[in-house]
């Protein structure tokens, strides 16, 4: 759904050659015309997203943001790769249309793709549902969406390079301590207490899945009036992976409380009044479409989920500094990292392993 307030001109740091892109996607896009308007989407905090119209069909454009980038970080060739290779599965994904890695025809590489109609919920809480019983439909569409994620086959689909799943979990605590190290601004404490125990208390289980690393209700588009998944949104983390580390990135809510802010959580709401699962019965219904028979260690995957937000937040918060963020909201991301070091180190305190 394209509500008015989340489109609008493009914004300065962010323009491009238009004339260039049209000419590029007439030569390679079927029934594309040269009759193109650009307007940018005001969410998302990574990769610049566009709205394309062209003779009263409409696209999708994600690109790199301009300016120096941490390593590795906004690869929208990957995102392409993992979108286009699910297009057949039962996970519900977007039509590729192109990939250009060509940085003399906008500045940057990009990918478009069908533009999908559907709502999107800003809010964890999905507050603009039309009921209770509605919402937790899109609950459990949200979990049943997770567990085919993690049920693809990727060896079939021809991903069995497109991450290490061997140590996963380790290397993955080793690149966000980078991630976060490199757009560090201030000293923070419990960051630096977390580092430390999340490096001791790695889990032996390696289990290896495609991970889509940021599934949320704000990436999903609902069906414009049932409750169902049409398509994910933002690939750019995705890898070969533990699925936990999915699962409990998309369980944090239950551990964030409920603010006006941007970063808010269902702890202090009445979940069976809203129609929201309970955490317990959230993780088993996953457990139950997976066939887990249970989970350990979800206190480390939880902390790490913490860990990883945090670094993905100070990054927002660094390129808002440098005046390259793809939002204009991303100074106000400078107290995010800290608050999630701080509720990590209360979930593990209550474990009472190594620290």
């Amino acid at each position: 759904m394209k509500l008015a307030k989340e489109i609008t001109e493009v914004r300065a740091a962010h323009r491009f050659d238009e004339s260039a892109l049209a000419d590029y996607l007439v030569a390679n896009i079927k029934g594309f015309s040269g009759k193109l308007k650009v307007r940018q989407f005001q969410y998302g905090q990574s990769n610049p997203t566009f709205l394309l119209s062209s003779d009263g069909k409409e696209y999708v454009l994600r690109k790199k943001p301009p300016g120096k980038l941490l390593p590795s970080a906004h690869a929208v060739d990957r995102e392409y790769r993992i979108i286009k290779a699910l297009k057949n599965t039962d996970v519900p994904v977007a039509e590729t249309l192109l990939l250009c890695r060509d940085d003399s025809i906008i500045g940057t590489p990009f990918y478009v793709m069908e533009h999908v109609e559907g709502r999107i919920f800003r809010d964890v809480t999905a507050s603009k549902a039309k009921s209770p019983e509605e919402r937790a439909a899109i609950f459990d569409a949200m979990n049943d969406t997770l567990a085919k994620i993690h049920l693809v086959d990727w060896k079939a689909l021809g991903l069995a390079d497109y991450g290490k799943p061997g140590n996963y979990m380790a290397r993955q605590v080793s690149r966000w301590k980078r991630q976060y190290e490199a757009s560090k601004t201030d000293d923070v404490e419990d960051m630096d207490y977390l580092i430390e125990w999340l490096e001791k208390n790695i889990p032996t289980d390696d289990s290896a899945t495609v991970v889509h690393g940021d599934l949320r209700l704000e990436n999903l588009i609902i069906h414009p009036s049932e409750p169902l998944v049409v398509a994910v949104l933002d690939w750019e983390l995705s890898t070969l992976g533990h699925p936990l580390s999915d699962l409990a990135y998309n369980c944090m809510q239950y551990y964030i409380p409920v603010s006006e802010d941007r970063l808010s959580g269902y702890k202090g709401l009445d979940l069976n009044g809203l129609g929201i699962p309970e955490e317990t019965d959230y993780v088993d219904a996953y457990c139950r479409r997976t066939g887990r028979s249970g989970i350990a260690d979800w206190e480390f995957f939880m902390a790490f989920s913490m860990f990883r937000l945090a670094g993905i937040v100070q990054g927002v918060y660094k390129r808002g500094l440098d005046g390259i963020a793809s939002s204009e909201k991303a100074k106000s991301y400078g107290k995010y990292a800290p608050f999630l070091a701080e509720v990590a180190r209360r979930i593990i305190s209550k474990k009472g392993r190594a620290s």
